[in-house]
């Protein structure tokens, strides 16, 4: 084992959208560290269908060294897939994955390996304090309440402060490559997946250039690719506000008949409102969650690739 840790190739592994400020000044500081760690590296830079100029800087940079492997999306397939093409091309007995906007610190590479070589398969990494917005951090506790509650009691929680900065052993970079979910998300695949795991406590920077690219439409997508995808209990969450629902609908009606005789209403027009709203309500909810799953099923059957490579640079099949 100690060999092994001594010979390991290190695949580091950076999703790119919107970073062509950060990119060169991330690949200098990678450099940096995996000098002094004197391992033979590899990164990727995957072009996440980016709208800047970051592909432009990412196939410089890999004209002039090697070592930086350039991969191009078609489009945008989102942060999962881009981490997911990552993994697919990867060559390391190991695989960093990392932010491409600053606020992973390349420094933690250190203790990452170093964790590592305590024999885990996975190192997680824990944000002291998390460099977001006010909302974002709101949101973000919101959607682990939900997650947590909407999941099984045998099934992985939602740790809200748990990055996608992580190691994993090339065991279960081949593991993760067999899961074929078209709707992913990285962490929780991770933790489905299970192995030896260990977590690093790391100071989360504030952002550096630019601003974040999950605006709110994109924070409540993942959201809900998050749970639907990880737990079926949105299902069983339907049906039980549908109870819910018949529950109140009796109540109101019983309320509607005394106060008739008490007070007095327009026959009639106090009971449709009430049958109207309520009943409406619990079948437009409950085709709503439906929908969310036959959607994902169709996606799941058409069997699409993840992702579609445009250009690829330093790499080879």
């Amino acid at each position: 084992a100690f060999m092994y840790h001594l010979s390991m190739y290190v695949s580091i592994i950076v999703p790119v959208y919107k970073s062509k400020d950060s990119i060169e000044e991330l690949s200098e500081k990678i450099k940096e560290v995996m000098h002094s760690l004197s391992y033979d590296y590899e990164l990727i830079l995957i072009d996440d269908g980016s709208p800047d100029d970051s592909w432009r800087i990412i196939k410089r940079l890999s004209v002039s060294d090697e070592r930086i492997k350039a991969l191009k999306l078609s489009r945008n397939f989102g942060q999962h897939k881009a981490i997911t093409a990552g993994f697919e091309y990867a060559r390391g007995d190991v695989a960093i994955v990392m932010d491409c906007d600053l606020q992973h610190d390349p420094k933690y590479i250190v203790n990452l390996i170093a964790e590592f070589k305590k024999n885990y398969d996975i190192i997680y990494t824990k944000n002291s304090q998390r460099q977001h917005s006010y909302f974002k951090n709101v949101t973000a506790k919101l959607f682990k309440w939900f997650f947590d509650r909407l999941s099984k009691k045998n099934a992985p929680k939602y740790h809200l402060d748990i990055g996608a900065y992580s190691l994993v052993s090339r065991k279960v970079i081949n593991e993760y490559l067999k899961i074929k979910d078209t709707h992913r998300h990285y962490l929780m695949i991770l933790h489905w997946l299970g192995f030896s795991s260990s977590c690093i406590e790391i100071e989360h920077a504030p952002r550096k250039y630019g601003k974040s690219s999950y605006d709110f439409k994109k924070l409540i997508d993942h959201a809900l690719d998050g749970i639907t995808s990880q737990s079926d209990s949105l299902l069983y969450l339907s049906i039980k506000l549908a109870f819910i629902f018949l529950i109140l609908s009796v109540l109101a009606t019983l309320v509607i008949i005394v106060s008739y005789f008490i007070f007095g209403f327009k026959e009639g027009w106090a009971s449709v409102i009430v049958t109207i709203l309520l009943s409406t309500s619990a079948i437009l909810l409950s085709l709503g969650v439906n929908g969310i799953y036959i959607g994902k099923n169709f996606d799941q059957s058409k069997g699409r690739p993840l992702f579609v490579v445009d250009e690829k640079i330093n790499i080879t099949e």
